[in-house]
């Protein structure tokens, strides 16, 4: 389903790089990596993709009957709030946030939605977000409930860019150093990189691959 643009290839080798040496700053001394990570992030993470860059491929859909358009934006929210316990390393508050997104897929109301194209595509990445939100909701281990955020990730990135869920900027951000250096993606509100699969240790790791809105 992901399809990565050249240009985003290029800012992924990019940040690799410059994330690498984020890296071995931080073995060197934490303080001043503190300060390197700043200005390398600010160099390539903050930027933004070139206008109609796309990384997920969705349909879209014009016309959606509520309440599934608020419940889709709750469940934004509710991500949001998981993802940012992952980048303060916090395993207990992600436990608690992937409960709350489990409660919101399982009451998704995709019974309401007429339309079978939309109907099927909401079945299909709402199952996604079920699975990967009860995973992360099962273990206190903060590893594990790292390893499953990538695919909640671009179910709910899929979602709230198919049916126009929030009227915020979405950001599709990307570290190529997570998964022994095969890279993983993370849904965020703010363009500035905080990075939930490292958290203090390479916060700023990452850029940004995808805007909506």
């Amino acid at each position: 389903m992901k399809k990565t643009t050249l240009f985003a290839a290029l800012v992924a080798m990019f940040a690799f790089a410059s994330c690498s040496s984020d890296s071995n700053q931080h073995q060197a001394d934490a303080t001043e990596e503190h300060d390197h990570e700043h200005h390398d992030g600010m160099a390539h993470g903050d930027n933004l993709p070139a206008a109609g860059t796309v990384v997920v491929e969705t349909p879209t859909f014009d016309s959606v009957a509520e309440p599934m358009k608020t419940n889709l934006s709750q469940l934004l929210d509710e991500y949001i709030a998981l993802k940012d316990a992952m980048v303060e390393s916090d395993a207990e508050t992600a436990k608690e946030a992937a409960t709350t997104i489990l409660n919101s897929a399982n009451a998704m109301p995709v019974a309401t939605l007429q339309v079978p194209e939309q109907k099927s595509f909401a079945e299909e990445q709402v199952e996604k977000v079920r699975t990967s939100a009860a995973a992360i909701a099962a273990t206190n281990d903060l590893g594990e409930q790292r390893n499953q955020l990538e695919d909640l990730s671009e179910a709910v990135f899929s979602l709230t860019k198919a049916f126009g869920a929030t009227d915020k900027k979405v950001y599709y951000q990307h570290c190529p150093m997570v998964n022994n250096n095969q890279g993983a993606y993370w849904v965020s509100t703010n363009s500035e990189i905080r990075n939930p699969y490292f958290g203090s240790s390479m916060l700023k790791c990452g850029s940004n691959e995808e805007v909506i809105n």
